[in-house]
């Protein structure tokens, strides 16, 4: 128990009622009548009047020192990242991540904090959640089944999302249409007159790899064309390498080829060129998120944009209008661009 709700629950008069009681009562979990008690603005109305007609029927009343202690702010903004520290360190999208926190931390006193959060360390997550050490959570490279739902339920400040967040989950946040990202890459390669195109998706857990390559999908679809190729990578390197040997030793025919990271078009196009495929002529290849590398003149790849940077720059400036109390847009989407390059 924190001791911010050590202090409600002890200093509770009328009934002697404590938080337990109301969340007894009211059907929803501790954690949630703490978040009602404070006035967090994320949580579902529904949940809100069963608490507070728990709290009435009780007489449950916090003492002041805890409402005081409850507006003290740390000084600190944490980003948090469901993703193994191998991934956080070698991957530059979360470079581009945190330099746009950063970035949009500038105009306030805020400090950031860097918490990584794989599967083997989910308690020490929570212990975090609830220990109050910062004022507001932003969460990044989402999956389903990770600690999202936690960081909803038991962090009792304001909660950001950059990228939408997984099916079930209701929280502000910002994002790129990935799905019309998919489109665009699915378009071009159409248009440059290929008709046997062959996809490596991102994970399927992830709501950004789902959505790109539905919008691929729909548009090969909208085109009368079927999808020479669907495999599945983790948006390393290394499954971008070993996906793409499986497709050329599969036999399966293909002059086209969209890979929905930058890194796995790199492990794709490494493949490629080693036997002796021709890029463009023979495999047009298209990435996606435009890392600096694939600017590089050596890769010159073509690559949806994803403007990782920004986004994140918002996702802060949105994340200190709530920790301020001010009223946001609950969702923001940017529209994608392709930069068009040597690989097409």
């Amino acid at each position: 128990m924190g001791m911010l709700e050590e202090l409600e629950d002890a200093s509770a008069t009328g009934r002697g009622a404590t938080l337990e009681d109301v969340a007894r009562v009211a059907g929803v979990s501790r954690a949630t009548v703490s978040r009602v008690v404070r006035g967090d603005v994320q949580v579902r109305r529904d949940k809100v009047a069963k608490v507070e007609r728990a709290v009435h029927e009780l007489g449950y009343v916090p003492n002041n020192a805890a409402r005081s202690l409850a507006s003290r702010q740390t000084g600190a903004v944490a980003l948090i990242v469901p993703e193994h520290e191998s991934r956080v360190f070698t991957d530059p999208f979360f470079v581009s991540a945190i330099s746009g926190v950063t970035a949009g931390l500038d105009v306030s006193d805020k400090q950031l904090l860097l918490v990584l959060s794989s599967p083997q360390d989910h308690a020490r997550t929570r212990r975090f959640l609830r220990g109050g050490h910062a004022d507001g959570l932003l969460v990044v490279s989402h999956h389903d089944g990770d600690l999202s739902v936690e960081v909803l339920q038991e962090a009792a400040v304001p909660v950001v999302f950059i990228g939408r967040p997984p099916a079930g989950l209701t929280a502000p946040f910002v994002d790129l249409d990935n799905t019309e990202g998919g489109r665009l890459a699915a378009r071009h390669l159409i248009e440059r007159g290929r008709r046997r195109i062959a996809m490596v998706c991102g994970p399927q857990d992830m709501p950004a790899a789902v959505d790109r390559r539905e919008g691929f999908e729909k548009e090969l679809a909208d085109a009368g064309i079927e999808s020479a190729w669907l495999s599945f990578g983790d948006f390393t390197l290394a499954s971008g390498e070993r996906e793409a040997t499986a497709l050329l030793e599969s036999g399966t025919e293909f002059d086209a080829l969209f890979a929905s990271s930058d890194l796995m078009a790199l492990g794709a196009l490494k493949k490629l060129e080693g036997r002796g495929i021709h890029v463009p002529e023979d495999v047009a290849v298209v990435g996606f998120d435009d890392i600096a590398s694939a600017a590089d003149d050596t890769i010159s790849l073509t690559t949806v944009v994803n403007p990782g940077r920004r986004l994140a720059e918002l996702g802060a400036a949105m994340l200190l209008d709530l920790i301020a109390g001010r009223e946001i847009e609950q969702r923001t989407v940017l529209c994608p661009e392709l930069a068009v390059r040597s690989t097409t």
